[in-house]
């Protein structure tokens, strides 16, 4: 791939840079396809590769390991492109999506949408799917071997490079995960900046109408309905901290979806995630934890504030709430909250299923999460302040 350089002096080695043309050749290179369907994601990239080569400040390894996110993400859409035209047949599978996650990051939502999936009758996005939404061109109908593997050998780069991960997320080629993961390689998530310090990126982002990559998920969540026959007439559970701020835009793509919202006390939730992005930054630059904290304490600050303004127009009769703290004590119980509400009866199977997950997926299971405010030079106050009216309604 040839790389353009940024500015620099004679004692210093410049810095590769994105170019979108060498991107999009590369994704052609890998899959021999040239289609990518509608091109409506070139105005965010350019927006994401402006701003990665003004602020990212990538390590090489980061900026290889970003160049292949991608590439892979670009390669996935040419693969599902030519697939639908010779199989046009996946545009008519019915899709029901039944709930959304949503809330901050940090509120247990990850194990509580595990849960909810293993229910039977439903199906959740798998994290080697988020990865490669594509078949590999070698892959057997029903046996995705290659996309598991490379989702496992990512998730070993991850924890020799960052092995905090392990005590902040579950890392699991075959657990349901965010679509955000997907959504984040058409460069419309908030996925793009958890994952490369761009705040120029973050600030254009909460400008633009992100419509046009939820039409695109509804295509790719039909599309790993047709690769898999068994999920037909299963309940879609997604799930993502990215919906909080633009709750508006999952709730118009999925109308008849339950919005599902975990709650915590962001005096909890803001150092753990903070923690989270120091680890995730960590795989591919270099960012000290007072410019990580600066950031992100503001960008969730901002956050609640349009999903307060956004959950008042949508309505009420649309959420189900889910506290934290009620989930710790009582799981199944939560679980079953829901499952009622997204018209799933409760039966003696269901019970089983949901108890069963809890068994083998405990806390006490992962190494504990260690983190503090004194870290990150954040104060109670501080926070308390900064999400006042959101801890008073659903927190104290």
């Amino acid at each position: 791939m040839t790389l353009q350089s940024a500015d620099a002096t004679a004692d210093t080695v410049a810095a590769p840079q994105f170019v979108r043309e060498d991107l999009l050749q590369a994704a052609r290179d890998r899959t021999g396809l040239s289609d990518f369907g509608d091109l409506w994601f070139l105005e965010p990239m350019d927006h994401y590769i402006a701003a990665a080569n003004a602020e990212a400040r990538l390590t090489p390894e980061g900026f290889a390991g970003q160049t292949e996110v991608i590439v892979k993400g670009l390669a996935s859409r040419l693969r599902m492109v030519e697939d639908i035209r010779r199989h046009p047949e996946i545009l008519e599978e019915r899709l029901e999506v039944a709930g959304i996650i949503l809330g901050l990051p940090r509120t247990g939502s990850t194990i509580f949408h595990r849960l909810l999936a293993s229910a039977p009758g439903m199906t959740a996005i798998r994290w080697f799917e988020a990865q490669n939404f594509a078949p590999f061109p070698d892959e057997e109908p029903g046996n995705p071997a290659g996309r598991r593997a490379y989702a496992q050998a990512m998730i070993d780069g991850w924890l020799h490079l960052s092995p905090e991960l392990a005590s902040i997320h579950p890392l699991d080629p075959d657990a349901p995960d965010e679509e955000i993961l997907i959504i984040g390689q058409m460069f419309v998530s908030t996925m793009v900046e958890a994952m490369t310090f761009i705040p120029s990126f973050a600030q254009w982002l909460d400008t633009y109408d992100q419509s046009r990559g939820h039409e695109d998920l509804k295509i790719i969540l039909k599309y790993l309905q047709w690769q898999d026959p068994a999920r037909r007439g299963c309940k879609w559970i997604l799930k993502s901290p990215s919906n909080l701020p633009y709750t508006e835009v999952a709730a118009r793509a999925f109308p008849d979806a339950v919005l599902i919202m975990t709650h915590r006390d962001p005096l909890d939730v803001v150092p753990s995630y903070i923690s989270m992005e120091c680890a995730l930054y960590k795989l591919n630059s270099h960012h000290s934890d007072a410019e990580v904290a600066g950031f992100w304490f503001q960008r969730l600050a901002g956050w609640m504030k349009r999903f307060e303004a956004a959950r008042e127009r949508i309505g009420e009769d649309r959420f189900i709430d889910i506290d934290y703290r009620q989930v710790a004590r009582e799981p199944l119980r939560q679980a079953e909250r829901v499952l009622a509400r997204i018209g799933v009866p409760i039966d003696a199977r269901i019970e089983a299923a949901l108890a069963e997950f809890m068994a083998g997926n405990t806390r006490e299971q992962r190494p504990a999460h260690a983190y503090s405010l004194d870290r990150f030079g954040l104060d109670e106050p501080t926070i308390a302040a900064a999400f006042a009216s959101y801890r008073e309604r659903f927190i104290t």
